[in-house]
C-alpha cells in the first residue's frame, strides 16, 4: 500500500524494556527490503538558550540546539519503515521506542511536557518501563540501520531528532562547531532528507507537519505528539510530495543532510527537487 494511502491496519508496535531486543529482531530483517525510515523523536522542550556572539543565524541555532541536546534526554523514537514506492512491510509498520524518563530528576521545559501528557505519554511507566539509551545504541549500532549509505532517512524540521540520536549513537555532547556535528551525522546517516526543507522549493506548501498534512489530504493514524505518528505522517507526506511534484513542486534532492534550521549545505534550494524528480526512479 502507497504510503500516502495509510490506514489503520497500519499498527503501531510499542516497545519499552520488555519487548526492545524482541523489536529489534523484527527491524533486523525489515530493513533488509524496506530501506525507507521516516523518523521523528519527542523530548523535553528548549530549557536554556546560548549565550554571546555568534559568527551567523546558523551558527545561533546550532549551539541552541547543541546546549539543550546535551543538558536534556531523548523521551520517545518513532521508526516507519517502507520500500522506495512508499508501501509498507506486512503487518507493524511503525515502532514506537520509550526511554527512561525521570519527571523527578531529569530536565525539562514544563510546557512541553504538559504538551506530551495531553498527547497520551505515561511519564510513570518511562520512568519504571522505559528502555536504557545505552542499551538501546548497542541494539541501533548493529541493526543495519545506521553506517549504511544504501538506508535513507525521511524527517520533518528534524535537527532537534538528528541531535539526539548523535547523542545517543556516541554518549557524548556534541561537537562545538556545526561542521563537526555534520561530519558525525554523515558518518551515522549518509542520506537524510528533511520534508522541512523540502518545502521551501514547493510554491504551496506550508506550516508544521500537521498542517503539512492537511494540506496534501493525509490522515494521522496514531496521536499528534507521538513519536510513532508521527513517523508515520512523516513518511506519508514524503511520498506525497513525490506523486504530486508537478503540482507542489519544481524538483527533490540528490543532495543529502540539510536540516531545517542549521543546514548551510545548500545554497540553491531552488534546484533541489528538480535533481530529485531525475533520479527517484533510481533510489
Amino acid at each position: 500500500m502507497p504510503a500516502a494511502l495509510a490506514d489503520t491496519s497500519q499498527i503501531i508496535c510499542e516497545v519499552w524494556a520488555s519487548n526492545v531486543d524482541e523489536e529489534m529482531r523484527k527491524i533486523r530483517q525489515i530493513i533488509q527490503n524496506y530501506n525507507y525510515i521516516a523518523m521523528d523523536t519527542e523530548f523535553p522542550g528548549v530549557v536554556v538558550r546560548p549565550i554571546g556572539e555568534f559568527r551567523s543565524t546558523v551558527d545561533y541555532q546550532y549551539q541552541l540546539l547543541r546546549c539543550n541536546v546535551d543538558l536534556l534526554k531523548i523521551i520517545q523514537l518513532g521508526l516507519t519503515f517502507m520500500n522506495e514506492d512508499g508501501d509498507y512491510p506486512p503487518g507493524t509498520t511503525t515502532w514506537q521506542f520509550n526511554f527512561k524518563f525521570n519527571l523527578t530528576e531529569d530536565m525539562y521545559s514544563q510546557d512541553s511536557i504538559d504538551l506530551l501528557q495531553n498527547s497520551g505519554l505515561q511519564f510513570k511507566k518511562h520512568e519504571e518501563e522505559g528502555i536504557d539509551t545505552l542499551y538501546f545504541a548497542e541494539l541501533l549500532m548493529t541493526s543495519g540501520l545506521v553506517l549504511c549509505e544504501n538506508v535513507r532517512w525521511l524527517s520533518f524540521h528534524s535537527g532537534y531528532d538528528f541531535g539526539y540520536l548523535v547523542k545517543l549513537l556516541t554518549d557524548a555532547r556534541l561537537p562545538e562547531e556545526e561542521h563537526e556535528f555534520f561530519q558525525i551525522l554523515n558518518l551515522f546517516f549518509p542520506a537524510i532528507y528533511d520534508v522541512k526543507y523540502l518545502m521551501k522549493s514547493c510554491k504551496n506548501l506550508k506550516g508544521g507537519l500537521q498542517e503539512v498534512a492537511d494540506q496534501l489530504e493525509l490522515k494521522r493514524i496514531g496521536r499528534q505528539h507521538q513519536a510513532g505518528s508521527d513517523s508515520l505522517l512523516t513518511g506519508m507526506a514524503f511520498f506525497r510530495m513525490k506523486e504530486v511534484t508537478h503540482d507542489y513542486c519544481k524538483s527533490a534532492p540528490t543532495f543529502t543532510n540539510p536540516l531545517w534550521n542549521i543546514s548551510v549545505h545548500v545554497e540553491n534550494i531552488g534546484d533541489m527537487w528538480h535533481t530529485y524528480a531525475r533520479n527517484m526512479h533510481s533510489f
